[in-house]
């Protein structure tokens, strides 16, 4: 399964902040239209369970999101695009 990654959330709304962790993240299962919001913590297991998930530019260019963990051993997910690491996802409207 893949899901398009649509908008994210922050705690303290500082959307931009690269240090600020993204708490949820709006998606849409491009193939059937269904939407849902998830927390990071869910998305990591979405990921770590074999699913994928990306962001989409308005030129069509996609991102996949891959796990990380952090220096303080906390999973977050980020996108790698052409085989960078990118902020794809701080370029995402916030979630309602």
């Amino acid at each position: 399964m893949a899901v398009k990654i649509t908008c994210i959330n922050k705690d303290n709304g500082n959307h931009y902040d690269p240090h600020e962790a993204i708490t949820h993240l709006g998606w849409i299962d491009e193939s059937n239209g269904k939407m849902g919001k998830s927390t990071r913590a869910e998305m990591v297991k979405f990921l770590k369970d074999g699913n994928r998930a990306y962001t989409k530019d308005s030129a069509g260019n996609v991102a996949y999101l891959v796990v990380r963990v952090s220096r303080s051993g906390n999973e977050y997910v980020k996108t790698v695009a052409d085989g960078k690491e990118t902020d794809n996802l701080l370029y995402l409207v916030e979630c309602k």
